[in-house]
């Protein structure tokens, strides 16, 4: 599923992860996240975007009076399956005090597997590639910036999604 065997090891994956923090010491939070993946078990390498500072997003919209966002975007090749990765993406967000409860709702601390090689996944647990990723800027920006070349499964190219979503094309 991963990749080709290369003396009896399958090549690693791309997994494609976004992070996002609105509250507490965010940039803090960010940088130890990213310490936390790249000391995943079966994790070669890790390649993150810079940070940038986006408005929070609701069930309702944009929301300018709530905490802003920051993220980033994390190219991670590893061999874990993708629902394992997703395992340590959720004990991550706990041990830095996430805490799952309304829906979009202010957050110490968000991973999301966006997607994961060319996986396409509809299965009730892991959805792949992330269900909303082509509509998000604070995704596909970041994801843009660490790999021009980059494409969203199903959905095309990052580049070409991201001109849409600001009216370029």
């Amino acid at each position: 599923m991963s990749g080709v065997a290369v003396e009896g090891r399958p090549q690693p994956a791309i997994a494609v992860v976004a992070l996002g923090a609105n509250l507490g010491d965010r940039e803090a939070t960010l940088d130890a996240a990213l310490t936390d993946l790249a000391a995943l078990p079966l994790t070669d390498r890790v390649r993150t975007s810079a940070v940038m500072e986006t408005v929070a997003v609701t069930t309702s919209g944009p929301d300018a009076e709530a905490p802003r966002y920051l993220n980033a975007v994390a190219l991670v090749a590893t061999r874990l399956a993708p629902s394992v990765l997703l395992t340590y993406l959720h004990r991550i967000e706990a041990r830095h005090g996430r805490e799952r409860g309304e829906r979009w709702a202010d957050r110490t601390l968000d991973l999301d597997l966006v997607s994961y090689g060319a996986v396409v996944s509809n299965d009730a647990r892991l959805v792949l590639p992330h269900p909303r990723a082509a509509e998000r800027e604070f995704v596909l920006a970041p994801w843009h910036e660490v790999d021009p070349e980059a494409e969203l499964p199903g959905a095309g190219r990052v580049d070409d999604l991201l001109a849409a979503l600001r009216g370029d094309r």
